[in-house]
């Protein structure tokens, strides 16, 4: 799955889906497709990720407790 770097504009390769969609993971591996090759996998934080839409990740995979007011 493609993601894009908040902060930079990247995109990026999320490694573990897994990962990604745990809300009591704050970080997770990402693989950086900026020019013709791949970078080498990376920690990045789930709050600098995005779609390549530009829309947020859904709250349940960021907050554990996300049903709370």
């Amino acid at each position: 799955m493609l993601l894009q770097d908040r902060r930079t504009g990247t995109l990026v390769e999320v490694m573990d889906i897994q990962l990604l969609i745990d809300p009591m993971e704050s970080e997770i591996v990402v693989q950086g497709q900026a020019g013709e090759e791949e970078q080498d996998p990376a920690p990045s934080k789930k709050d600098n990720l995005i779609f390549p839409s530009g829309e947020d990740l859904p709250r349940c995979w960021l907050d554990a407790n996300y049903r709370d007011a």
